[in-house]
C-alpha cells in the first residue's frame, strides 16, 4: 500500500475521511515548530503559532488548490503568522536561550539545541554552546526579510521557487535576498565570534 501524499491527505480530509488531518499534523508540526522557533526567537510563541497554522489550514482546506504542493502553503501561512507576531511585539525574545523547551518536544533540550543542525556544524563539544549562542544572536539581529529567506533555504532546504511562493516575492528577489542574507550573516557572525573569542 502506497503512502498518500500530503495533497491526497488534505483532499481526503475535506471529503470527510477521519484521521487524515491528524496525519498531516504529525508529518509537519516538528518542522514548522523549528522554522517558527528560529524565525521568532521564541519557542513558546512557535508552539502557539504551529497550532494557529493548522487551525488556518483546517479552516481553508476546501479552498486549497490541489494542483499545488501543500508544504510550501503551510510555510507561507507560518511565515505570515510569524511576521504578524514580530510586528506586534518588536521587542527582545521573551524566552531565555537556556530555557528548557516543553518535554513533549524535546526531553531536556533548550531553545539553543534547535538553532543549529549538528550534521551541518560538526564542531568540538566544548565550543558548541558558544557557537549556538552566536548563531542565535546573529539571526535575531538580522532584518526579518533576510532572516526568513536564510532559514527557509539553509535550515529547511526549500528551493528558490518554493521560497518565492512562500514569501510571495519574485524569484529574483529571493536570490538577491539570499545572497545579501548570507553575506550579512557571515560578516556579522565573524564579528560576533571575534568579540566573544
Amino acid at each position: 500500500m502506497s503512502v498518500p501524499t500530503d495533497e491526497q491527505l488534505l483532499a481526503e480530509h475535506v471529503a470527510g475521511e477521519p484521521g487524515r488531518f491528524a496525519e498531516l499534523v504529525r508529518r509537519h508540526s516538528d518542522e514548522l515548530f523549528h522554522f517558527l522557533a528560529r524565525f521568532t526567537g521564541n519557542a513558546a510563541a512557535a508552539d502557539d503559532l504551529v497550532q494557529e497554522v493548522f487551525l488556518q489550514v483546517h479552516q481553508s482546506a476546501s479552498r486549497f488548490d490541489p494542483t499545488r504542493r501543500l508544504k510550501p502553503w503551510l510555510f507561507t501561512i507560518a511565515a505570515n503568522k510569524a511576521r504578524d507576531l514580530l510586528r506586534s511585539r518588536r521587542r527582545r525574545p521573551e524566552m531565555p536561550l537556556d530555557a528548557t523547551v516543553p518535554s513533549e518536544i524535546g526531553e531536556g533540550q533548550t531553545f539553543l539545541d534547535f538553532l543549529t543542525d549538528e550534521e551541518l556544524t560538526p564542531i568540538a563539544e566544548v565550543s558548541r554552546q558558544e557557537q549556538r549562542e552566536a548563531v542565535h544572536r546573529v539571526l535575531a539581529a538580522m532584518p526579518d526579510r533576510l532572516r526568513e529567506v536564510l532559514i527557509l533555504s539553509y535550515f529547511h532546504g526549500f528551493p528558490y521557487k518554493e521560497i518565492a511562493d512562500i514569501l510571495g516575492v519574485p524569484l529574483g528577489t529571493v536570490k538577491s535576498r539570499l545572497h545579501t542574507a548570507i553575506e550579512t550573516f557571515g560578516r556579522t557572525y565573524r564579528l560576533a565570534v571575534k568579540e566573544h573569542g
